[in-house]
């Protein structure tokens, strides 16, 4: 029998009177990567905050962990043990980098400023470095790091790669490799859709607010022209 971190079934979300998603249905397996596709204003990162409590969906039910969580607030979804790394990273620039990791409230687990510091050894090196002095790259390590602390079972990560440098888009999804490598279930929205289908193992593409793939993210990385047709982004191999 599958067991799922996060399922989500049917769900309808509005912005006022913009309808985003139609039925939205996708799962998210225990300890593997899943890897949400589409192009910009396909409606996945509406779908990220659905999940999680943001932006509640109208119809639909969202279940983490075996739990109905389609009416609980944020802080009661992240209680359940989810992290979520939004787009934009959402740091406080203002804040020294040790500052930052300080904020999230302690969680029983591996993960402790100390670990995040061996993961991230730049971060250790810069942590006396306010937000504002960090590098896109960097930005997006503290990020992660900073929802590592809530020792989550579940991360969900929106756009981790954006803005960032091919060495450091290589960097960070073999750091989401780690992740899953030590049980975590990871639901990943990525507009790099070569990396993405490369380290994950389930896919699914969304394009104008409905699942138009759901399968196999090796299947799909062999399909080309689906690739090109649905996910609407580059689909090139990086040199790194």
């Amino acid at each position: 029998m599958t067991n799922y971190a996060l399922e989500a079934e049917g769900l309808h979300t509005f912005y006022g009177k913009s309808h985003i998603l139609h039925g939205v249905s996708l799962k998210v397996e225990e300890g593997k990567i899943t890897t949400l596709l589409g192009r910009n204003g396909a409606g996945k990162s509406t779908t990220l905050r659905s999940l999680v409590g943001l932006t509640p969906a109208r119809e639909g039910k969202v279940t983490i962990f075996g739990q109905d969580t389609t009416r609980r607030p944020p802080f009661a979804i992240a209680g359940l043990g989810v992290g979520f790394v939004p787009e934009g990273r959402k740091i406080f620039p203002n804040l020294t980098i040790e500052e930052n990791l300080k904020v999230p409230a302690d969680r029983p687990g591996y993960w402790t400023i100390d670990t995040v510091y061996e993961l991230f050894p730049r971060l250790k090196e810069r942590r006396n470095n306010k937000g504002r002095q960090l590098s896109g790259g960097e930005q997006e390590m503290l990020s992660i790091a900073r929802a590592l602390l809530l020792n989550p079972k579940l991360l969900i990560l929106d756009e981790p790669s954006q803005g960032l440098a091919p060495l450091i888009v290589r960097e960070v999804f073999n750091i989401v490799v780690r992740m899953r490598d030590q049980g975590m279930s990871v639901l990943l929205v990525e507009q790099n859709v070569r990396m993405s289908l490369e380290v994950a193992d389930h896919a699914y593409v969304l394009n104008d607010g409905e699942i138009a793939f759901d399968g196999s993210a090796t299947d799909l990385s062999e399909d080309e022209d689906r690739l090109q047709s649905l996910a609407g982004v580059s689909a090139e191999v990086w040199e790194i």
